[in-house]
């Protein structure tokens, strides 16, 4: 969604900083430069104008001008003037209550539906008791879209109907939820235009009735600088505590996430970064301004690895790596983790640096189509196969690339890559083997010795290994003896 303001960006502070020592006069040059290309993403003027001052104020003090690398000083207070202009910190949701009613409110379309089921996952995997709640009984079939939602995602839902009260709905919903103990309810209600007065005038009842902990604005990222006013009334009928911006991965030019927080003084809580129900974050304001600088979200990568990554299956694959028994059985494992943490290009986008990598990668074939191929050879194959691959003869390869609808050069370059990467982990392996042999190293890591015996001579490691021997053959002798 940034990428045309990081470009801009990149290529602003690349002449400041290759300027060496800065002088007022390119100070401001490059300050009208970030101006036009924060207006060129539709942010609000008012926003634009407040924060360039900002910036300005400390770009022209001492800090900056008297520093020896002033063009990565600007780089540092741009960075940390984004991170207050989109929120200052992560904020996260008021569920003190119990059970806690989450309310979303908004504009037909804005993917209010979909957004309370992916809330409802994101809650549920926080052990939250979840009641999905559809009182959206203007639209057809929005009730039926949400029911079915709630049923992919394994939460309860209120069995509402066209023909009930919206408020009625809201206050039945939550007097089940109470005697049920659930933890949190989302209330889903119908998308209305900011200036439909009887609309509007029907969440306020609803607000009233359950007097809700969160009131959350579901705004489409694409709408721009409108969404800033969208924000604003509906924030002064009913106090919204947050927004949810949706359809971030689209190519929209970001001017909503830069604007809505700072003008209407209310976080954005959560973004939508695709179709998927799993594909909801938390926003955090200092992460999105480093990747709008260019500087990677290492923190949001760990994340996604955690989730994808259990720490056990990690464990096996380590002891298999040390053993080289990692077969295309692993492999294949290894690659769904993988195709779960995204597409290649938005991994990059988080790794510092990778920008360049990235761009080259833009007009060359993407490695997903490849994997895809790579994983239905795999698929393809027997169990047998795929724990013994040196078996696979010809006749079993033309079998193999007809039943994953590739060719026989296919599956012969699959196995011939495999096989390399066997000869390495092996090298690896070997190598790890013999530095297990040091005090600290717990036997199996390659990730170096425990930092109180590193100093240690290597006579005492042959001394303590002969006394081991010398042990063992005593040992042996006894038992032949008795």
């Amino acid at each position: 969604m940034f990428d045309s303001l990081s470009e801009r960006l990149d290529g602003i502070f690349k002449k400041l900083k290759g300027q060496g020592r800065l002088d007022e006069k390119s100070v401001q040059e490059g300050l009208r430069e970030v101006r036009l290309a924060l207006l060129e993403a539709d942010v609000n003027y008012k926003v634009v104008k407040d924060f360039i001052e900002k910036v300005k104020q400390r770009a022209l003090g001492q800090e900056v001008l008297s520093s020896l690398t002033p063009g990565q000083q600007i780089v540092k207070i741009v960075h940390e003037e984004l991170i207050e202009l989109l929120g200052g910190s992560a904020e996260p949701l008021n569920l003190t209550s119990s059970p806690s009613v989450i309310m979303f409110v908004g504009l037909q379309g804005s993917g209010k539906t979909t957004t309370a089921a992916k809330l409802a996952l994101h809650l549920k995997s926080q052990r939250k008791n979840v009641y999905l709640v559809p009182a959206d009984v203007y639209r057809p079939a929005a009730i039926d879209q949400l029911m079915k939602l709630s049923k992919e995602v394994d939460v309860p839902c209120f069995e509402s109907s066209q023909d009930m009260d919206p408020v009625e709905i809201a206050r039945l919903s939550l007097d089940y939820a109470r005697s049920n103990l659930l933890d949190v309810v989302i209330i889903d209600t119908a998308g209305r235009l900011h200036i439909d007065e009887v609309l509007m005038q029907e969440l306020v009842k609803i607000k009233s009735q359950v007097s809700p902990q969160e009131i959350l604005l579901i705004a489409d990222a694409m709408t721009g600088q409108d969404a800033v006013n969208i924000a604003q009334s509906f924030d002064e009928r009913l106090s919204i505590t947050g927004v949810v911006l949706t359809k971030l991965e689209g190519d929209a030019r970001g001017g909503a996430a830069l604007s809505i927080s700072s003008i209407i003084k209310k976080p954005i809580k959560f973004v939508g970064v695709g179709e998927k129900l799993k594909d909801l974050e938390v926003f955090h304001p200092d992460r999105v301004a480093s990747r709008i600088l260019g500087m990677g979200d290492i923190l949001t990568l760990i994340e996604k690895a955690q989730t994808a990554f259990d720490e056990k299956e990690a464990e096996d694959l380590e002891e298999k790596f040390l053993k080289a028994k990692f077969d295309l059985e692993d492999f294949r494992n290894q690659l769904r983790k993988i195709k779960k943490l995204g597409s290649i290009e938005g991994i990059l986008k988080l790794i510092p640096g990778m920008g360049k990598v990235r761009d080259q990668l833009k007009n060359a074939q993407m490695p997903e189509k490849e994997l895809v191929k790579v994983e239905a050879i795999i698929n393809s194959m027997t169990f047998l196969e795929r724990r013994n691959p040196k078996i696979i003869n010809n006749s079993r390869k033309e079998r193999i690339a007809r039943g994953s609808g590739t060719t026989l050069a296919d599956v012969n370059q699959l196995l011939k890559n495999f096989n390399q990467m066997q000869k390495m982990v092996k090298k690896i392996a070997g190598k790890t083997k013999k530095k297990s042999l040091i005090p600290g190293m717990g036997g199996m890591s390659p990730f170096g010795a425990d930092p109180t015996q590193r100093d240690v001579p290597k006579s005492i490691y042959t001394k303590k290994k002969k006394q081991r021997k010398k042990r063992v053959k005593q040992k042996k002798r006894s038992k032949k003896k008795k």
